[in-house]
């Protein structure tokens, strides 16, 4: 790596302080992050997590690493609030639909696909599922069963929590004590037949009504929620690997437990960095389908919702996400979205701009200095909203040359140029809107253009100015040339 890109330094979550980012392996990452489950699959709060996450990714590749990234889609049937009696996720949405399991897994994984498409989201390089992965699970509970960390009792396997806690901390990841854990639990229905209330599913005995069930060496059944990242995670990473992510959320109990799995069953921990993105909110309030305080990612595309003003594109969504540190809470509002896309036109001016900037002897700016916060950024645990501010400084920077207040030698505007446009589109992930939308718009503002053209000829200039002047008002700039009318 050069030198000008300092040292990466990631917030662990595991020991609540920012670590210096040191790979296992010298130039390849293990990146391992939880995905979606299928009924849950496009929540606005799902689609920030992958975004972050998709930063680290690219950002990593930039280094120059080696980057597998792992992002498992969580398709066996849990029951509901994830508990262990209850009825099947996946069975209740099919019954309700009168499809099967695998018809709703499929809808809800294309629709995923679909929006993180729109973000501008890499796919990432394994996509397992845990249906395709039964075998590991069960081979996993094995291996904890014969380590001595669980127990098989009417065809269902929990994980003992207070032996493991004997050897091991458990509660570690998320700071809490075993025996607070224990003072807050309370006896539940159908929790009768474990040896203690801490204890969680590692294998569940399926009823006759369950429908995505299996053979195991304990009878027809089915895994439990936290077991099959642990597996896919081995697997594809190994038992130790670089860095696990996912949401807030999932710190407790789902990472908790990945932790004691992987412990139980190899003897070691199974991740160097344990990193965490926040919940976001709408208009200040917590998004929730009960209070109609919700949104999805469609919705904000197409402005058909009451929440915001209009519709906003993807990219400047995505751009509108990297205002806020992964790890701090971000609300949408339509006055933070109108001020992400003024912000956005401005530097995407700024970087269309660059190639036809005049060049000097010498530069009156340290341009090394204006890439090198680029990297300090980011390598401060991928701090995407102090790299958009020095990317702003790099704007004014370049509208100062363009007015003749400021100058940049050839060499450095190639280097500039090179690295602005690595962070903006490779790093940041950000598309120029027109490469999304013009195809779509372009019969439409043919025709546009065509009436405004036919105004003009007619010497109609009070028609020609409205329809200029509407298309403006919509973020689209319409230009009259020698060699004719352009729009972007």
């Amino acid at each position: 790596m050069h030198a000008k890109q300092g040292e990466l330094f990631i917030y662990n979550s595991l020991s609540g302080q920012k670590e210096k980012f040191v790979p296992i392996h010298k130039n390849f990452v293990g990146l391992y992050v939880c995905g979606p489950t299928v009924y849950n699959f496009v929540h606005l709060g799902n689609c920030r997590t992958f975004i972050s996450f998709d930063l680290v990714y690219r950002y990593l590749l930039h280094l120059g690493y080696k980057v597998r990234y792992v992002r498992n889609i969580t398709d066996v049937g849990h029951l509901e609030n994830d508990a262990d009696e209850g009825e099947d996720k996946i069975a209740k949405k099919a019954r309700l639909e009168q499809l099967e399991p695998m018809e709703i897994v499929q809808q809800y994984t294309l629709d995923f696909h679909d929006v993180l498409q729109k973000f501008n989201n890499l796919p990432p390089s394994i996509e397992p599922t845990a249906t395709a992965h039964i075998i590991e699970q069960i081979e996993m509970i094995k291996q904890i069963i014969q380590n001595g960390f669980a127990y098989e009792i009417n065809g269902s396997v929990y994980f003992d929590v207070l032996k493991y806690n004997e050897t091991h901390p458990y509660g570690e990841l998320s700071g809490r004590k075993i025996e607070d854990l224990i003072a807050g639990t309370r006896d539940l229905d159908g929790q009768d037949e474990k040896r203690n209330p801490l204890d969680f599913a590692l294998w569940k005995n399926a009823s006759s009504e369950h429908i995505m069930k299996w053979p195991s060496p304990w009878g027809i059944g089915f895994p439990g929620w936290h077991l099959e990242c642990s597996a896919m995670s081995t697997k594809y990473l190994g038992d130790h690997f670089d860095i696990h992510g996912g949401g807030m959320d999932l710190k407790f109990p789902h990472h908790e437990c990945e932790i004691a799995q992987g412990c139980a069953s190899t003897g070691k921990s199974p991740v160097n960095y344990w990193m965490h993105g926040n919940m976001l909110t709408l208009n200040g309030k917590k998004m929730s389908k009960s209070t109609g305080n919700t949104l999805l990612p469609n919705e904000m595309f197409s402005g058909e919702n009451d929440q915001l003003q209009k519709a906003y594109d993807p990219t400047v969504v995505r751009f509108f996400t990297m205002q806020a540190h992964y790890r701090s809470t971000l609300d949408f509002t339509s006055d933070a979205l109108n001020a992400a896309e003024k912000g956005f036109e401005r530097l995407m001016e700024a970087v269309s701009s660059l190639e036809k900037l005049p060049t000097s002897e010498q530069s009156s700016v340290d341009v090394s200095e204006l890439i090198a916060n680029f990297y300090s950024a980011m390598n401060d645990d991928f701090n995407a909203p102090i790299l958009v501010a020095n990317l702003f400084d790099a704007v004014k920077f370049i509208n100062s040359i363009k007015i003749g207040n400021a100058s940049i030698s050839k060499a450095d505007l190639k280097e500039l140029t090179k690295e602005m446009n690595a962070f903006i589109f490779d790093v940041l992930g950000l598309q120029t809107i027109s490469a999304q939308s013009n195809t779509k718009l372009a019969p439409v503002m043919d025709l546009v253009l065509q009436l405004r053209q036919q105004a003009r000829e007619n010497k109609d200039w009070t028609t020609s100015d409205q329809i200029r002047d509407g298309l403006a008002s919509a973020g689209i700039v319409v230009k009259d040339g020698k060699e004719g009318t352009t729009w972007s």
